[in-house]
């Protein structure tokens, strides 16, 4: 196998994790799994330099450039993206940091993956996909009728993986239910692998204002050690879009390799309670799980953490209650998608 180019992509606020994930301190860079936080458990996946994985590329805004110094190794280079476009102008920085065969490993830095090994085995199918200039998603097998996830309808065999057959939006609870039933569906990870060159093309071919113009800025950046800039001007006026959206569902070369890793993107605290579940041996009988100084008693399925008040629960089920600061969130796990609508969370 080449040697694979990890691209770790920093962006979003997290305001579905208030109010423990503030922009003074996001999501990523937070240890809500273990000892380490989001983003070094990503870096650790992705070899940080070892083995088959070269040193790693990670593209954020400049808000985010102080905690990747700290939280990184030495080695790592960082690309400050001069405004926020989506994933898809995120990723075409990287790959003209790149040579053409290089073969991109793209990783959200707030994701959490249970089994690694499953997941470099993954890499190591998504890679040699990649090769043949195919363009891959990563496809998770789903456990339950999630509408909180797109999904990918599995196509015909290409190497170790499918062509892809359809990306699929958001669906109700009625068609996750079906895709579920079905089989033939996976969940999108938002984990990709191509050729550098390759998505350059296709993004050229599918938006080719946006190549244009992300190719200016990158022509025109400026390094500082091992900080790119890339130039603010034709870069601030690209209009953001997704990879899935500007490549990955136009492109006739879309390939998925179903992973069953342990995948979450602890996108609310309903799936960060599932995850903790899941990895955490500290919760008691009755599925509770607490951080900080919690009383519960009579409780079933519930998460507390408090990072100093005492927090008293008696008789309720499914709820997640946290403190931070000031600050005291009281949800079902059912409502916690909607967390990110807060005044709260959107002043943060």
């Amino acid at each position: 196998m080449s040697r694979i180019y990890p691209i770790i992509l920093c962006g979003g606020g997290g305001t579905r994790l208030w109010p423990r994930s503030r922009r003074v301190r996001p999501k990523p860079f937070l240890k809500l799994l273990g000892d380490r936080t989001l983003f070094q458990q990503t870096l650790d996946r992705t070899g940080s330099g070892a083995g088959d994985y070269a040193e790693p590329l990670i593209v954020a805004g400049a808000a985010h450039v102080d905690f990747i110094e700290e939280q990184a190794s030495a080695d790592a280079h960082i690309i400050v993206e001069p405004a926020a476009r989506n994933t898809a102008p995120a990723i075409a920085l990287a790959a003209h940091r790149l040579p053409a065969d290089a073969v991109m490993l793209v990783c959200p830095s707030d994701h959490h993956i249970a089994d690694t090994r499953e997941f470099e085995r993954g890499v190591a199918r998504a890679a040699a996909l990649a090769g043949d200039e195919w363009l891959v998603s990563f496809g998770i097998a789903p456990t339950r009728p999630e509408t909180g996830y797109g999904y990918i309808r599995t196509g015909e065999p290409a190497g170790e993986g499918h062509r892809v057959a359809q990306f699929v939006e958001k669906p109700d609870a009625k068609r996750a239910a079906e895709f579920l039933a079905d089989g033939g569906y996976v969940w999108n990870g938002g984990i990709f692998a191509f050729k550098a060159g390759r998505f350059l093309d296709e993004l050229e071919r599918h938006r080719p204002e946006m190549a244009h113009l992300v190719k200016d800025a990158a022509q025109l950046g400026k390094d500082d050690g091992r900080v790119f800039h890339p130039a603010s001007e034709p870069f601030s006026r690209i209009e953001g879009e997704s990879v899935d959206y500007a490549v990955m569902e136009n492109t006739d070369r879309a390939a998925v390799v179903s992973a069953d890793m342990g995948w979450s993107d602890i996108g609310n605290w309903d799936a960060l309670f599932e995850a903790r579940l899941n990895d955490d041996s500290a919760a008691d009988e009755n599925g509770n799980l607490s951080r900080g100084v919690v009383d519960l008693s009579g409780c079933r399925g519930v998460m507390v953490e408090t990072d100093g008040p005492r927090v008293s629960v008696v008789g309720v089920s499914d709820l997640v209650i946290v403190v931070d600061g000031d600050d005291i969130l009281v949800t079902t796990r059912e409502g916690a998608q909607d967390v990110g609508t807060l005044p709260g969370a959107k002043q943060q």
